[in-house]
């Protein structure tokens, strides 16, 4: 039967192409030209191309089974990405944790906070992909909102996915549950339930329970104040402490401004204020500073020629942290001194003296600064020449950033090497025990000894190493190939139209939805999708991706600049006729 003709026009050359449908995917094959007409392949090519990515777009948004697929294939990439290397084991049940989360949350209504259940689900897993957790935890994290709704059972977890993961989210449920031990929360009992978690519980359990803690505070606005304050006043004595305990150290200052800023929202307003009145334009301080600094470092030959990667990262102190040294320290604001800080992380070039070559480019990068700026040499600290008892070594310098007659708080710097930087880390544990109130130095490395061995045994029951080849070098699997090669499950190097129909069932899709899904993506037309096919593929899924990103990006500079909220009449109306237009 012969499919009906279909006129493309290029308007740049007023050109007359005439192709039957299905448009063809790939230069390969034959256009058929009106009579009278150019031949220009290449045009015809690319806007046949771009007809045929916005047919798979309108595909991928309207039908169950390819948005089920698109959410699949985005967020494992998202994740994978965050988390770095990762073995096939632990790929694999992340995979799996999501082709069984993602339908079931789907049929869950939104949550109190108004969010999607998927929506809070994904931010749950990537937050905890953002603390290098493993996979059997951020596949819990992706599993607790449906637990939670009682869509699935610890039960069914434990047979579908594993016994670690349905562990975990037994051990997380128990661990929500500790500040209902005590009725009054003071400081003592405060101390108490936080050794309490740190000695009865699967350590990574508290971090799920802390990231949890941490996207319920990012959305506490629909709570009536009394309630607001109520878990802003136990996360501040429990959570932020023990955050800080696991070294987890940005959570817990995160836990701490967010608490304060509910617990105290006018003096929380006075030190934001204050913070902010050193800014200059719209633009952060701190990303200016941290822009000038590191553009400096790239174009200095001398240290170009040290290292093969420079970083820098830029802070504020802490609202809390800000407010603690002026009211209990009794500090004027001048003598707050790190109200800014800057990390400078250095890669040196690798060699047998790769760690000297390091130290000499900390040095050289101090150098840098003082050419940027005016050091104060009283708090200049060199711990890579005299290294702290506990093996720390870094440089800490602060310098005057004042300019045009504004003065501004000194900004802390601090300079090392990515080793120093990955042994700073792991040095901290001990001295983050103590300030959570654990006082005893035995009892802290007896708890600190059983952090650690939680997570060797994970990571050996998931065999979480990277993959050698005959030579003992490590190789990275490319995203694509690592979701490529989860799908082609007989592995022949393809995936055929039952493994297809197989992941959209899981994904409670209709299987015709996966033949629309093959025709579409299948360029050579033979029945499967081969490597290159699927990469194709997985560039339009990161392309639609970063769209929606930037759109609740625009939408919330838009709203702050326009002072437009989604309460107003114009709003609410312009939003349902763009969900009609969107088919959602």
């Amino acid at each position: 039967m012969e499919l009906p003709s279909m006129e493309l026009y290029c308007p740049r050359h007023r050109l007359r192409l005439l192709h039957q449908e299905p448009i063809p995917k790939t230069h390969h094959r034959t256009v058929r030209i009106v009579p009278g007409t150019v031949t220009l392949q290449r045009c015809c090519t690319q806007r046949i191309r771009r007809l045929g990515f916005l047919k798979t777009r309108s595909f991928l948004l309207e039908q169950t089974g390819g948005k089920m697929v698109v959410e699949l294939v985005g967020a494992f990439n998202e994740l994978t990405e965050r988390m770095g290397m990762l073995s096939s084991s632990g790929s694999q049940l992340l995979f799996k944790a999501l082709k069984l989360s993602i339908p079931l949350l789907h049929a869950l209504p939104l949550t109190s906070d108004g969010r999607s259940s998927l929506s809070r689900a994904l931010s749950i897993s990537l937050l905890l992909a953002d603390l290098q957790m493993d996979a059997e935890v951020i596949s819990a994290g992706i599993l607790r909102p449906v637990v939670e709704a009682g869509a699935i059972s610890i039960l069914d977890v434990r047979n579908q996915i594993g016994t670690g993961t349905a562990h975990l989210l037994h051990e997380s449920l128990r661990v929500m549950k500790v500040p209902s031990k005590v009725d009054v929360l003071d400081d003592g009992s405060a101390v108490a339930l936080r050794k309490f978690c740190l000695t009865y519980y699967d350590m990574r359990a508290v971090i799920l329970d802390l990231v949890l803690r941490l996207d319920m505070m990012r959305h506490l606005g629909y709570l009536p104040r009394y309630q607001q304050q109520s878990i802003s006043l136990e996360v501040m004595k429990i959570h932020a402490p023990l955050a800080h305990a696991v070294g987890t150290n940005w959570l817990s200052l995160e836990l701490e401004d967010l608490s304060f800023q509910y617990l105290f929202p006018h003096s929380y307003l006075y030190v934001d204020t204050w913070l902010k009145s050193h800014e200059s334009g719209s633009k952060p301080l701190v990303d200016v500073y941290k822009e000038q600094l590191l553009q400096s470092l790239r174009v200095d030959p001398l240290l170009a020629g040290m290292v093969v990667d420079v970083s820098v990262d830029g802070r504020y102190k802490s609202r809390f942290s800000t407010m603690k040294k002026l009211l209990k320290d009794g500090r004027k604001p001048e003598q707050v001194h790190d109200v800014l800080g800057l990390r400078v992380i250095l890669e040196p070039r690798s060699g047998k003296d790769m760690a000297e070559v390091g130290e000499s480019a900390c040095y050289r990068t101090r150098e840098v600064v003082r050419s940027l700026w005016k050091e104060m040499p009283h708090r200049t600290k060199d711990y890579i020449a005299r290294p702290k008892t506990n093996g720390y070594r870094s440089l800490h310098m602060a310098v005057d950033v004042s300019d045009c007659g504004k003065s501004r708080p000194l900004m802390e710097i601090q300079i090392r090497t990515k080793e120093m930087d990955m042994l700073a880390d792991a040095g901290t544990a001990s001295h983050s025990l103590y300030k959570s109130g654990l006082t005893d130095p035995e009892e802290a490395k007896r708890l600190k000894a059983i952090m650690m061995a939680a997570a060797e045994f994970a990571a050996l029951r998931l065999q979480d190493i990277p993959s050698m080849n005959h030579e003992g070098i490590e190789t990275e699997q490319s995203q694509s190939d690592r979701v490529f090669h989860l799908l082609d499950k007989n592995g022949d190097g393809r995936i055929n139209i039952e493994e297809l129909m197989e992941v959209m069932e899981e994904l409670g899709a209709p299987g015709e939805d996966a033949r629309e899904m093959m025709q579409l993506l299948d360029a050579n037309s033979d029945g499967s999708l081969s490597s290159d096919e699927f990469d194709l593929f997985q560039r339009q899924v990161e392309f639609m991706r970063n769209f929606e990103d930037k759109d609740e990006l625009y939408k919330a500079v838009l709203n702050e600049k326009l002072q437009i909220a989604d309460s107003s009449s114009l709003i609410q109306v312009s939003g349902e006729d763009l969900s009609r237009r969107l088919g959602n």
